[in-house]
């Protein structure tokens, strides 16, 4: 027995260094993200399905350090600044404000991004196709402001005041370039537009407060990060006040919400988890291209047209890449 017990012991021994090997050569990566680790679960679950393409499992052979602003923006500069202390091999900023926060922290590793507008102009990157040491997913939603108000027009012909949300706190300029855009193609469409913003809980509140108070009959939300983390507050909200809403993402309509025109969200973080596997395996973020979407999609969730009284008309079945019924 003893005997057994001591070659048990040898066994044991040897195998200390390959597990003390096995946990160091594991990379970590820091995600820094806008959103709340709950309402954002399918798209945390997408970035790893990235990252498995590439060979790489979460506790297995990478660790990703989750730093979660959960809308407060105001956050994101001391997380960003603790993730930096964590020296991870590689930075993960989702949403534009973790972006610009990741930038500023001047990590000394790559970055990884998705972000709405322009990341030239934000000057995340050098180029979009020599992007230097960041690159990532441009997810080029905010210019599509036009196309969903004349979606949501098609679907709600009589409505001749619409409302729009912004959240000044993602950007004065990228607020001020959306209301631009929906505010021109409502005159297009011969509608008036009544624009709101909104910070905070309480200002979504008084802000839906106002919109309706003003008759509006359709609401157009700015793609932010901060609205998708309140995404059930603004659809109970618009449940409510009977409010048809078209939104950037599917999630809205599959929450409940009437409609969406954007690129999927999903696939957005798992291309992010990709680059991600990509970078961590040797390749150099300059050499990976800044991707944008090529596929848009329009989803319609049918039982709140009906609950609305709206007949969905046949331009937009047609249309459709998905209906919730």
């Amino acid at each position: 027995m003893r005997r057994r017990n001591f070659i048990q012991g040898l066994a044991v021994a040897a195998g200390v260094p390959a597990i003390a090997r096995a946990q160091q050569s594991q990379s970590v990566v820091g995600f820094l993200s806008t959103r709340s680790p709950e309402e954002a679960k399918t798209h945390t679950d997408a970035f790893r399905r990235g990252l498995e393409e590439m060979g790489y499992a979460e506790g297995r052979n990478v660790v990703v350090e989750y730093r979660w602003a959960k809308g407060d923006y105001g956050q994101l500069p001391r997380l960003a600044a603790d993730l930096r202390d964590r020296r991870p091999s590689l930075v993960v900023a989702a949403g534009d404000p973790a972006a610009k926060a990741a930038k500023s922290a001047n990590f000394p590793v790559p970055m990884v991004f998705v972000v709405g507008e322009d990341p030239v102009q934000a000057g995340l990157v050098t180029s979009m196709n020599r992007p230097g040491m960041a690159t990532g997913v441009n997810f080029f939603t905010g210019d599509l402001g036009g196309k969903r108000l004349a979606l949501l027009c098609s679907m709600v012909p009589t409505a001749r005041m619409l409302g729009l949300l912004v959240n000044p706190r993602f950007g004065a300029e990228a607020a001020e370039e959306h209301k631009r855009s929906i505010a021109a193609a409502a005159r297009t469409l011969g509608r008036e537009l009544l624009v709101q913003q909104a910070s905070t809980d309480a200002e979504i509140d008084s802000s839906f407060a106002e919109m309706v108070k003003a008759g509006i009959s359709g609401l157009v939300l700015q793609n932010d990060p901060f609205f998708d983390s309140r995404r059930e507050q603004i659809l109970t909200l618009s449940s409510r006040d009977r409010l048809p809403g078209i939104f950037h993402i599917r999630e809205f309509p599959a929450g409940g919400g009437l409609m969406s025109y954007g690129a999927s969200l999903s696939d957005t973080y798992r291309q992010l988890g990709a680059y991600a596997g990509k970078i961590l395996r040797g390749a150099k973020p300059d050499e990976l291209p800044v991707s944008r979407p090529t596929k848009f999609e329009l989803v319609i969730n049918t039982k709140t047209a009906k609950t609305l009284g709206l007949a969905v008309p046949p331009s937009i079945l047609i249309e459709a890449d998905e209906l919730i019924e």
